[in-house]
């Protein structure tokens, strides 16, 4: 009987050992992963988040280039919605693009 006890805890033990070797197996794999990340991470630049200006200046600022976008696209809207002809609305758009750099120094007095 006690033969038999010695083979099944050798077969216990042996099967504990392989478990043993594979979780190390394991690990070191995942290890190596992880420094490998880690490396990886290290050459990627962080982003840098800038903050926006929260002055009178600023805001006033927004507001005006946000109306100049929104007239434009609708100047750009209208035109391709009444204006059947490619050449006109070509026209239309290089116009637009001339003159809004114009229009927004005299209406919004910007000297640059």
């Amino acid at each position: 009987m006690s033969k038999e006890r010695a083979r099944r805890r050798a077969e216990r033990e042996a099967e504990q050992a392989r478990q043993a070797a594979l979780r190390a197996e394991r690990e070191a794999r995942r290890a190596r992963r992880r420094e490998l990340r880690a490396r990886l991470a290290a050459l990627v630049p962080k982003p840098v988040r800038v903050a926006r200006q929260g002055g009178l200046i600023a805001r006033r600022r927004r507001m005006q280039n946000a109306v100049v976008v929104v007239l434009f696209v609708l100047v750009q809207a209208m035109s391709w919605l009444l204006l059947s002809g490619w050449a006109a609305r070509v026209g239309v758009l290089v116009l637009s693009l001339l003159l809004v750099p114009v229009l927004v120094t005299v209406v919004f007095d910007r000297r640059s």
